[in-house]
């Protein structure tokens, strides 16, 4: 029978490529449900040209995009953050969603969190929980956990955590990650990769992606030329790198990495459509950085990853992760194990965050609302 009430409309903020990416089987789960009606907005780096202006893929790959929020990537990120908070709540205003979705720890989903407590607006929030020392992300993922009504958590761990945060435990929910639903399935196949990028074979290439930790530009781009030199000095026969996020510091790593643009050995992309990002993961022998895709994702296709600085500190991972510093000898001599070594360079290992399935669990948890809402006031919990 279906609902005598009108579907529940969920907005979905999204700020990056790789974010949206992790959530779109979330998205796509929300749309095929007929208690729920599915909007988006598209903010942060989406609408930058210098990072390949996503926006345009959201919509390429059937979503429509209700609304656009200007980020500016220059200047004072609390500048930025304030003005995309007050065009937040304006698009809110408009749209008039009944929950607000956002998922993990940066400004973006912290500036929609904000405009939409205020709007006394319910907001979702997944992998909530989650440890993460970044720039400023682990204060950022829990803050956006106290001004969220609904959690969705990515291991049991995580739940625990948003707990002891003061959360009543009737609205935190252990799903594991969306980014882990189908990606084995997903991933573009081998002979798709090699045609797109010739000469490149799999399990003897590195895929190199690198987000700053620090603001200071002369830092992180002296990082990057050391990480892009421990690979090397392992032997790869050709490096995919993909550009970093647009966090403070994301200069220096850019400019190191056009400064080899012309360099025959590497392939350098602004951003890739995530089927093709999974192809490379999937194949390469060895996945270095310090992105979230090398935590969550790669353990379902058992890739090697280095993890590099302290970005993802406190991370729950699975065991095909190393950690080490930006010391290129260090990262090197890792590498190097891995590159010699053929039969280790698989990881049979379970993911931590999960087989797959979060995406629809989330939209039925989502779906209950209809009938059952949580008070938009907040009282914690002891």
């Amino acid at each position: 029978m279906p609902s005598r009430l009108r579907p529940l409309s969920v907005c979905f903020v999204t700020g990056t490529r790789a974010e949206f990416g992790l959530m779109k089987p979330v998205l796509q789960a929300i749309q095929r449900h007929r208690e729920l009606r599915l909007r988006i907005i598209a903010t942060g780096m989406h609408l930058d040209r210098a990072h390949g202006y996503t926006l345009k893929q959201i919509r390429k790959e059937g979503f429509t995009v209700d609304a656009t929020v200007p980020w500016s990537s220059a200047g004072n990120i609390g500048d930025a953050t304030g003005r995309a908070i007050s065009g937040l709540a304006a698009a809110f205003e408009k749209i008039a969603p009944d929950v607000v979705l956002v998922v993990g720890d940066r400004v973006e989903p912290f500036a929609a969190a904000v405009a939409a407590h205020l709007s006394h607006r319910l907001v979702a929030h997944v992998h909530g929980g989650d440890r993460a020392a970044g720039q400023c992300d682990d204060s950022l993922r829990h803050a956006i956990t106290k001004l969220s009504h609904l959690h969705f958590a990515a291991t049991a761990s995580s739940a625990r955590r948003i707990l002891r945060l003061g959360e009543v435990a009737q609205w935190v929910f252990d799903v594991g990650s969306p980014g882990n639903d189908g990606i084995v399935e997903l991933a573009e196949p081998t002979g798709e990769i090699v045609r797109r990028y010739p000469g490149l074979k799999p399990g003897h290439y590195a895929v190199l992606v690198l987000h700053p930790a620090l603001p200071d530009v002369d830092v992180e781009r002296r990082r990057a030329e050391g990480v892009l030199s421990a690979c090397r000095k392992a032997g790869f026969e050709r490096i995919v790198i993909v550009y970093p996020n647009n966090d403070p510091g994301a200069r220096g790593i850019i400019a190191a990495w056009e400064r080899h643009r012309r360099d025959a050995d590497l392939v350098i992309e602004r951003s890739l459509p995530r089927a093709v990002f999974l192809g490379l993961m999937r194949d390469a022998a060895v996945l270095v950085g310090n992105s979230s895709s090398g935590i969550i994702e790669a353990a379902s296709f058992g890739t090697p990853v280095v993890d590099v600085g302290p970005r993802q500190l406190g991370r729950e991972c699975s065991r095909n992760v190393v950690h080490c510093s930006y010391d290129t000898a260090e990262i090197a001599g890792i590498l190097g194990r891995i590159r010699g070594s053929r039969r280790g360079r698989r990881s049979r290992c379970r993911n931590v965050y999960g087989q797959g399935g979060a995406g629809d669990r989330i939209a039925d948890i989502l779906a209950t609302l209809v009938k059952r809402r949580p008070s938009w006031l907040k009282l914690i919990a002891y």
